[in-house]
């Protein structure tokens, strides 16, 4: 792992034990999806930023089809 792929890391772990944490013993449930939700809007917004709005050069950076990416922005009401 590279050094940022490394704080991305710890930085989900943290956020999930803290999670746990808030919880205070209760068992969540959908953990999966709201976790997807939380990280896919911000990390295309993002992409899309650093492409300067290129929704094909940031498919490229997402490692994801452009038609995809514009389906994504759609469910994710994210202006292109």
């Amino acid at each position: 792992m590279t050094r940022s792929s490394n704080e991305l890391h710890d930085a989900v772990k943290r956020s999930l034990e803290r999670y746990f944490k808030d919880m205070d013993g209760e068992r969540p449930t959908s953990i999966y999806d709201m976790v997807l939700k939380n990280i896919e809007k911000p990390m295309i917004e993002t992409v899309l930023g650093h492409a300067e709005g290129n929704q094909s050069l940031a498919a490229q950076m997402l490692g994801i089809n452009r038609n995809t990416l514009r389906k994504k922005m759609q469910q994710l009401r994210i202006k292109g």
